[in-house]
């Protein structure tokens, strides 16, 4: 289950982080150069396309918007939206025609989401308060899910990838972009409150991200790692926590990966009468 004082803790901070308070650059709320997870992950044609507010607040570890190939007409669901940039992007590629729902638990970061939606002119999205471990939206809804490094924040990442294959309709695309552990992780790392809110305690190992996909239902499951961290990363991303990054290098080198995680959702098999198959 969700742990409820974690969650109050992240929902606290990010609330910070959406109206100014601590500074999005890294999960102490400090600026010290390009954030080796956050930066430069969205193009300039990208990043001309919404309000600078949205992409000020971005925390995300990828693309989802770009990974899951969307289309025309397609109805989206973003896990963990934040102040709305994946949502914003996503409207774009739909349409008119299609819609793009936001989900987040954070009031702050929800009002900003939407007064970015109002200062893109996009009308074609709705940002709802919950949580990802429990989507306001009915079953068989969407026909794609995305999140950009929310799911590791998550401690019961099971409940989150079965809600997420529940709204999905049959054939829907699971396209997310997460940070994965490649092998095993020292424990004071798992046990540091600021490294869950900095998306890096809460990872999952790549081959466990996959049987957890796996269990939920999808199939077609793809883990992708397209940013490994080196030594300096690394020590970017543990000093902040307290952590003695030198005693834990060896175990540290190489293990976190930002990575596309792909998987779909059965399709609808057509009903047989005897020896024929119908619709």
């Amino acid at each position: 289950m969700a742990d409820p004082t974690l969650q109050d803790e992240i929902r606290r901070k990010y609330g910070e982080i959406a109206t100014g308070q601590r500074s999005g650059c890294s999960p102490a709320g400090e600026c010290c150069g390009p954030d080796p997870i956050t930066g430069g992950l969205y193009s300039a044609d990208e990043t001309g396309e919404v309000p600078a507010e949205a992409l000020a607040v971005s925390l995300g570890c990828g693309n989802p918007t770009a990974l899951a190939s969307l289309e025309p007409g397609e109805a989206v669901l973003d896990l963990g939206s934040g102040g709305g940039i994946d949502v914003l992007l996503s409207a774009r590629r739909v349409g008119p025609a299609g819609r793009v729902y936001g989900v987040d638990m954070t009031d702050e970061m929800l009002a900003l989401a939407r007064r970015n939606a109002e200062r893109a002119g996009a009308t074609n999205v709705e940002f709802l308060k919950g949580t990802i471990e429990a989507v306001p939206l009915p079953d068989a809804s969407v026909d794609v899910v995305i999140s950009n490094c929310v799911i590791n924040l998550s401690t019961d990442k099971d409940a989150v990838l079965r809600e997420a294959f529940r709204v999905l309709r049959p054939g829907g695309r699971f396209a997310v972009s997460d940070v994965v552990v490649r092998g095993e992780v020292p424990e004071e790392i798992r046990r540091n409150v600021e490294l869950w809110i900095g998306c890096v305690a809460g990872a999952l190992r790549d081959d466990e991200y996959a049987a957890k996909l796996r269990a939920a239902g999808f199939e077609d499951v793809e883990i992708e790692p397209w940013r490994v961290y080196d030594v300096e990363d690394a020590r970017a991303l543990l000093s902040s926590g307290g952590i003695d990054v030198d005693a834990v290098l060896p175990q540290v080198q190489g293990r976190f990966a930002s990575a596309f995680i792909r998987a779909r959702k059965p399709a609808e098999k057509a009903a047989c009468c005897g020896d024929e198959c119908c619709a």
